[in-house]
């Protein structure tokens, strides 16, 4: 079965999110519906799953949010 926009209704993309995330009402941090909000784009038709992934990968690998490297260590 394909995930992709051109190949699935609205309703089919929020089911497979909703899947692949699981129970989003179980988890008490928060952290979890950030996650949905990731994916609104791709439920809506604007980008597909692969493309968010690629960007938030992106800005995971690049460090631009995390503390900032000093030789061998990390400053504070």
């Amino acid at each position: 079965m394909s995930i992709l926009i051109k190949d699935t209704t609205r309703e089919e993309r929020e089911r497979i999110v909703a899947e692949s995330l699981g129970n989003l009402e179980g988890q008490c941090d928060g952290c979890m519906a950030g996650l949905a909000e990731m994916y609104q784009d791709y439920i809506d038709g604007k980008k597909e799953i692969r493309e968010i992934n690629m960007e938030f990968n992106a800005r995971y690998v690049s460090g631009n949010e995390g503390p900032e490297r000093s030789g061998c260590s990390y400053a504070d």
